[in-house]
């Protein structure tokens, strides 16, 4: 008998972002490079890129929570990206929201803000790679 405990590892994350316009915003992401399969009951809809999930989920929400979580920079979401600089400039090359440009952090890394049609607001952060032009 194997009495070996087997340590739970959990696998996988994936924030679920409020929208008011499913096809608006899975269009929105697709710029970002997400790939979406087809929406579960035109209200719901899973982006994947690299490996990982984003979950859109059509629902009213508040424009006034909207736009306090603006003034004050709260994050829906966060994502850490290898070469963020080639990131950057490629969500910038399509169109993204950018609500706070690329700019170096105080622990060393770089991020910067996009903002969807919704209001949830992301940040992509990480370190340059090799590739990646200062």
């Amino acid at each position: 008998m194997n009495t070996t405990a087997v340590r739970p590892r959990v696998t996988s994350l994936a924030p679920q972002l409020l929208v008011h316009d499913l096809a608006r915003s899975v269009a929105y992401y697709r710029k970002l490079g997400f790939e979406f399969g087809q929406p579960w009951g035109g209200f719901y809809a899973i982006g994947r890129i690299d490996g990982l999930e984003l979950h859109l989920k059509a629902t009213p929400t508040s424009g006034a929570e909207r736009r306090h979580r603006r003034e004050n920079e709260h994050l829906d979401a966060s994502a850490g990206v290898d070469g963020i600089e080639a990131f950057y400039a490629f969500c910038v090359a399509n169109g993204a929201t950018i609500l706070r440009p690329l700019a170096p952090t105080e622990w060393g890394t770089k991020d910067f803000y996009v903002e969807d049609p919704d209001g949830n607001i992301l940040c992509f952060g990480g370190t340059a790679s090799h590739d990646d032009s200062p």
